[in-house]
């Protein structure tokens, strides 16, 4: 029996693919800018900017839609963690992240439509969503119009300090981006999580507890034991 939960509003969906695909066209560019072998690049420097530029100045515009429809939908208390108990919870998602999940164990959290994050989910998201990303928008901006960042900036001069916190905030986000590819594979089957997405729907199977993989390897354990 199959549990189905309508979690991922229309917008939602829409707003989430159209972020995956400005990120890979802003980490394609942003890598050829910077790595390119200038007599042979993957695309002209000229290129890569232009679209790094205008797909940066889409971003912008899809965050401000995000901040908006988050507040005024009431999603936002699916980013906010509850404090008690936390280190525990953080612990118990940690380890099935190590080892759990390689032995096949139930996840520690599943989706629910009061939270539809594990809490590193909800901590990973509160500092992406509204710590690096303005971050990395506004050093863009900057880096874009020059003219409007600050003459000092932490003691450094110039447009340089903007540049390296772009560079430093785009490289941790290019990190995420990969980690939460992979982590969208670690549903129930491989591809339930990126089905969730299209359609909507969370899916999960609903296992009486006497046939659950854990219960089972408690039974295995005590049987052993006795």
């Amino acid at each position: 029996m199959t549990r189905r939960l309508y979690l991922y509003p229309g917008w939602l969906r829409a707003w989430h693919w159209i972020n995956a695909i400005l990120f890979m066209a802003l980490i394609l560019t942003g890598l050829s800018m910077h790595y390119a072998d200038m007599d042979n690049p993957f695309l002209s420097f000229r290129i890569a900017t232009a679209v790094h530029n205008i797909t940066g100045l889409v971003l912008v515009g899809m965050y401000l839609i995000f901040l908006v429809a988050n507040f005024t939908s009431g999603n936002r208390r699916h980013y906010v963690p509850q404090l008690k108990g936390l280190f525990s919870r953080l612990f118990r998602q940690i380890h099935f992240y190590l080892f759990g999940i390689m032995r096949g164990d139930d996840h520690p959290f599943e989706a629910t439509e009061e939270s539809k994050f594990n809490p590193m989910q909800q901590l990973a998201y509160i500092t992406i969503m509204f710590v690096m990303m303005p971050i990395l928008l506004i050093t863009g901006l900057l880096l874009q119009i020059p003219e409007l960042a600050p003459d000092k900036f932490l003691g450094a001069g110039g447009i340089w300090p903007m540049a390296v916190a772009h560079s430093v905030v785009a490289f941790l986000m290019t990190v995420f981006t990969l980690v939460h590819i992979y982590l969208g594979s670690t549903g129930h089957t491989v591809n339930a999580y990126y089905k969730n997405m299209i359609t909507g729907w969370h899916e999960h199977p609903v296992v009486a507890p006497e046939e659950s993989k854990s219960t089972r390897r408690r039974a295995s354990v005590t049987r052993e034991k006795s």
